[in-house]
């Protein structure tokens, strides 16, 4: 996959004004709902991202990507609205999904699963995680229960899966199934009659379209060339995506922050209390220039990151590490969104209370925080060790 550097700025300053003027009248729309906003919605919306011109606008219309870093400045104005990143077209899972088949696909298999998903005519689903009271893989995929068997020129693939992200309208599918060689993944033509969607689960957060859903694979039939690498990759292909897609989770929920904290000053700012403005009481006005900072610490560890992927870098340790102090950060930066605003803050008038859902489910996505410290941990440990 080619990369392009330098273009970042200028496809990112399109972007805010399109997701500030066109899409941000869209938060209130009836299409939204608690799964995500319908695929009416997202279609419409693409239409008109399409018009202006930011239509998948990480990937140049000559097939090459943006650096990790000048993607960061186009995915952090997306998020400006929740409903940005599916306007757009740089939403999880679809944006990791892109990656990663751009990456290692064969041109067959792009033309085949990549192309409608640039193109914005799809959604796509990422089948890795399974339930854990049946003991399947969650944050840990060596405890993959999915299987495949070779069936002549193809495989059948049976298990279950669990907190499927788009799962629900979604055209592509990338399935983990524990093969004879060890985890594959495999690319799918969705809907499928032997993937079925057990039930929608009601999570906290509502921005994704199809939400996240527990899926049944009986017998799931697959030829050959639908094998994404070779069989026994899963596990060294999943890496390849796993990385960028914790760090664009940052990006986005960055921007919705940044978002939040611009609608918490223009209350403080506007609201009196006690004879002054609410945002010169030493207690509101505090905790908005803790958000300054931090929306700034966050801005620099997501670019350092993206730094170090763009030097060709897995990135898997630098990843994680953002992962969990941007996480952290943008969490206590929508609650003292929410708390300067008071009982607006838990409100529905603005997004500020849907940013705080989001951003609380983040922690768990892509990895809970717990997990990264530990992978964390055990490097110190190895690193200590290995010293003379």
């Amino acid at each position: 996959m080619d990369v392009v550097h330098g273009q970042g700025a200028q496809i990112a300053e399109r972007v805010e004004a399109f997701v500030r003027d066109i899409v941000a009248p869209y938060e209130r729309d009836p299409r939204l709902g608690a799964h995500g906003p319908s695929d009416a919605l997202v279609g419409e919306l693409r239409a008109k991202a399409q018009a202006h011109g930011v239509l998948t606008p990480h990937v140049l219309a000559d097939g090459r990507h943006l650096s990790h870093l000048d993607t960061a400045k186009v995915l952090r104005a997306a998020g400006l609205s929740p409903l940005g990143p599916p306007a757009v077209n740089v939403a999880a899972p679809d944006e990791g999904n892109m990656f990663l088949l751009g990456r290692m696909a064969t041109s067959a298999q792009r033309e085949r699963f990549l192309d409608p998903l640039v193109a914005g005519r799809a959604r796509s689903a990422f089948f890795m995680t399974e339930p854990a009271d049946e003991g399947g893989a969650g944050s840990d995929p060596s405890m993959m229960r999915t299987t495949a068997r070779r069936d002549g020129d193809g495989w059948i693939i049976d298990g279950r899966k669990a907190f499927i992200t788009g799962a629900v309208g979604a055209g592509v599918g990338i399935v983990m199934a524990k093969a004879q060689e060890g985890a594959t993944l495999f690319l799918v033509d969705l809907p499928d009659p032997a993937v079925r969607i057990e039930r929608v689960l009601d999570t906290i957060d509502s921005s994704m379209p199809g939400g996240h859903s527990i899926v049944a694979i009986e017998g799931l039939r697959v030829s050959d060339d639908q094998v994404l690498g070779e069989p026994g990759d899963g596990f060294k292909l999943a890496q390849v995506r796993l990385a960028p897609a914790r760090l664009t989770h940052c990006m986005r929920w960055l921007g919705a922050c940044t978002r939040a904290h611009e609608i918490a000053t223009d209350y403080a700012v506007r609201r009196q209390a006690f004879g002054k403005q609410l945002i010169d009481h030493e207690g509101v006005g505090f905790m908005l220039a803790e958000n300054m900072i931090e929306l700034k610490q966050a801005e620099l560890m997501i670019d350092w990151c993206a730094g170090v992927l763009d030097t060709g870098a897995a990135g898997i340790v630098e990843s994680s590490m953002t992962k969990v102090s941007v996480s952290e950060s943008l969490m206590r930066i929508a609650d003292r969104c929410v708390q300067v605003m008071g009982g607006t803050g838990v409100s529905g008038d603005t997004i500020v209370e849907q940013v705080f859902r989001e951003v609380r489910a983040f922690r768990i996505y892509d990895g809970p925080t717990e997990v990264h410290k530990w992978s964390l941990a055990k490097k110190i440990k190895r690193d200590a060790m290995a010293r003379p």
